[in-house]
């Protein structure tokens, strides 16, 4: 089992550029310390490897849904059809980020 520490979590936040304080480094070693033991207990019980991990405890039907058929694609031109600005046969958005 991977040992979390001070250095694995600071490059943790640098890779998901989180801005965090030493105090909250601190309670987040914390955290996955009761995690990981927590994690081990479970670990020890007998027959657990052999139990089918459940993703949500009740049957989900999603009947709603149609098949995924293959179809003949719009062409460019029926893809642009409702588009409200067309720029070099691209569709112009506002910017977003400045």
């Amino acid at each position: 089992m991977v040992k979390y520490d001070l250095d694995l979590l600071k490059k943790c936040a640098n890779n998901l550029m989180f801005d965090m304080s030493n105090d909250q480094y601190n309670v987040l070693l914390k955290e996955f310390d009761v995690l990981t033991k927590q994690m081990e207990v479970l670990g020890e019980i007998d027959g657990v490897n052999d139990v089918e991990p459940m993703t949500f405890p009740y049957p989900v039907y999603t009947t709603y849904l149609r098949e995924d058929v293959a179809e003949t694609p719009l062409s460019k031109k029926e893809a642009l059809r409702n588009a409200k600005d067309v720029e070099d046969g691209q569709i112009v958005l506002p910017k977003v980020v400045g």
